[in-house]
């Protein structure tokens, strides 16, 4: 119709829809170029209280990834739920690059057993890569006449369903490595459930409850000092901060491996082009010598992930894995 008219008024009619055509494209191209480059600041969302494992993982990161992607990063704490308060946060953010999420791995274990969750985990949120893994060491009161993980287990075996373990809650990491442990060695024991892994330390040391799985920063002095007896770390491997404390895999639990693992996430349908710089930056930064020497002296293991895709199926097999612990421990959804 345009291209019929003639005169002034057509070549009017024929500018206006030029810059029309104009600005939407250039609308597009912006859109386009902010999915890839932040223009904003970036917020991660890291959903624990300040000065938390999860906080001070994520704190370490955050400089470095800062620098590397030419981008300020402001760390929000949403602590709460498990994770699931700023981990809910995330999947309603505007899929623009602009909002992450530095998360823990208890988001993929709250599915199996909290029945009002705001988001899905594999829906909601886009893998960005797993950054980081943090073992723990099960743990006793050295009061405890076992000495290694075959007599541990030939003890409790002896006694079933006397002894007691704590756990930093229901549902927490150390509450299911625990489970896993007496799964796979067909032991029995009763929980005692505290509020927070710090609290259930005091009492381990304490002597009124015998073990408990502890992360490795703060329970390697203790067993340093005396006051904890270290049976074995949970990882696949032995750790470099404490090289003679042996994994529970080659102590008599063959296959056992359970760690902690914190990730990074962006909302769902984030562009694509978003999510493979932010892999690798990040994979980038997590390779960092000063970075990987700090976190290995404080017993964790730099991993991360070959690909999102890689890191999505890492989440995927958590999921399973640990819903079928919660199943089997009987562990009721909340």
């Amino acid at each position: 119709m345009i291209s019929k008219m003639c005169g002034a008024s057509g070549q009017r009619l024929r500018r206006k829809f030029a810059s029309a055509l104009a600005l939407a494209v250039g609308c597009l191209m912006s859109s386009a170029s902010l999915a890839e480059t932040p223009s904003r600041p970036i917020r991660l969302v890291v959903p624990s209280v300040p000065a938390g494992g999860t906080d001070l993982t994520w704190r370490m990161i955050e400089p470095r990834l800062s620098e590397r992607l030419r981008q300020k990063i402001v760390i929000d704490n949403r602590g709460g739920a498990g994770g699931d308060i700023g981990a809910g946060i995330v999947a309603l953010a505007q899929p623009d690059g602009h909002t992450l999420l530095g998360g823990v791995s208890s988001i993929t274990i709250n599915p199996a057993f909290k029945k009002n969750i705001s988001y899905d985990v594999m829906r909601d949120l886009a893998p960005v890569s797993l950054a980081v893994k943090a073992p723990n060491i099960l743990v006793s009161h050295p009061g405890l006449p076992a000495k290694s993980v075959s007599e541990l287990i030939a003890y409790i075996k002896a006694q079933p369903q006397r002894l007691q373990f704590a756990s930093a809650g229901i549902g927490s990491m150390p509450h299911l490595m625990m489970e896993l442990f007496l799964n796979m060695t067909g032991l029995k024991l009763i929980h005692v459930a505290y509020r927070g892994t710090g609290q259930a330390a005091v009492d381990v040391v304490a002597g009124h409850v015998p073990l408990m799985t502890g992360n490795v920063l703060p329970t390697l002095p203790l067993i340093t000092s005396g006051r904890l007896r270290a049976y074995g770390v949970t990882s696949v491997r032995r750790i470099a901060a404490a090289p003679d404390i042996p994994t529970l895999a080659e102590s008599g639990v063959p296959g056992y491996e359970a760690v902690q693992w914190f990730g990074m996430w962006a909302p769902a349908r984030t562009p694509r082009a978003s999510i493979v710089k932010l892999h690798r930056a990040l994979e980038q930064v997590l390779n960092n010598p000063a970075l990987k020497k700090r976190l290995t002296d404080d017993g964790a293991e730099v991993a991360p992930s070959a690909s999102p895709e890689a890191f999505r199926e890492f989440i995927r097999s958590e999921m399973n894995k640990w819903a079928k612990v919660i199943k089997t421990a009987g562990i009721k959804m909340e």
